[in-house]
């Protein structure tokens, strides 16, 4: 069929393709099936759930062409930057690339924070390294806590104090 106004027509004949049960909305499960690492893992649940929840509109867990064109060019952008910090063309980003990716998006993070990264979303290695979805969903959500934490930290000075629920409830809105 033809692609709807403002929708690319790759992305209108893939999402034909995604949508298996023909609902005309795709759902995490069917994002799952469709999105594959260079490794050829498919994307896990979270980063999915946290993309489709970013381009659904009306909260209804799933997301119809409109949504699934604005994310597949929301996935080729985070793909060019992913391989632009993948120095070696590994097809994964290792511990220095992950550094030096933050360093370059502004972020002044410690060693030690990056390995703790590697430590929960690298697969279990001699040398850890990060494929693409796993790259999204922690620029994702390093993007959104920081955007809470600059919320609550006017004055810029990196540090801010915070009641328990305060803090919970940042996370709360911004992770879950």
């Amino acid at each position: 069929g033809n692609a709807p106004p403002g929708v690319d027509p790759e992305a209108a004949s893939w999402f034909q393709a995604v949508d298996a049960d023909r609902s005309g909305y795709i759902s995490v499960k069917e994002l799952k099936q469709a999105l594959v690492n260079s490794n050829w893992s498919t994307f896990n649940d979270e980063t999915c759930l946290l993309m489709i929840n970013m381009f659904d509109k009306t909260r209804s867990g799933h997301i119809d062409v409109y949504g699934f064109s604005a994310l597949l060019r929301f996935i080729h952008q985070w793909k060019n930057l992913f391989q632009q910090y993948d120095r070696d063309q590994s097809g994964s980003i290792s511990f220095n690339e992950l550094q030096q990716a933050f360093s370059q998006m502004g972020y002044n993070l410690s060693p030690q924070f990056s390995q703790l990264l590697l430590a929960r979303y690298a697969q279990r290695s001699s040398s850890p390294s990060i494929q693409l979805d796993r790259f999204i969903q922690i620029c994702m959500q390093l993007q959104s806590t920081t955007d809470a934490f600059r919320e609550k930290d006017t004055g810029l000075v990196g540090n801010v104090r915070l009641s328990y629920e305060d803090f919970l409830t940042m996370v709360v809105t911004r992770m879950m």
